[in-house]
């Protein structure tokens, strides 16, 4: 992760918590984890296109930064659950707002394929 320097600029903290948040499957990650605690296997389901070796990754990362709480039982087969912490929860508003501008913003995510607008070609 990046440090910002003793002279940053009054952008460096907003580098800092994209470095955090930042990437293609964090916010969709923490976004499933808002309505409470998941396993692996649902927030897989719920995040269609992701790997398994990716989800992985980026739980770790979340969770090596606070974010979010990995939860191993001793049992047989293993069973691991993922929730937010309570910095994790911090984050909550930002998620919720980020969704909102993206339904406003981008709203070709809410459009299925034939929805979308035929492109005129060159």
């Amino acid at each position: 992760m990046a440090k910002c320097p003793t002279n940053r600029s009054p952008g460096c903290p907003v580098e800092g918590a994209l470095d955090v948040i930042g990437g293609k499957w964090k916010g969709v990650v923490m976004f499933h984890l808002l309505d409470g605690t998941k396993r692996f296997n649902m927030l897989r389901r719920l995040m269609s296109g992701v790997t398994q070796r990716m989800l992985t990754r980026q739980l770790r990362e979340l969770e090596a930064d606070g974010l979010v709480h990995r939860e191993v039982y001793a049992e047989v087969p293993p069973r691991v659950e993922y929730s937010l912490t309570d910095k994790g929860e911090t984050l909550r508003d930002i998620i919720l707002a980020l969704k909102a501008w993206g339904e406003t913003h981008v709203p070709y995510y809410a459009l299925s394929k034939q929805e979308l607008p035929e492109t005129e070609s060159a």
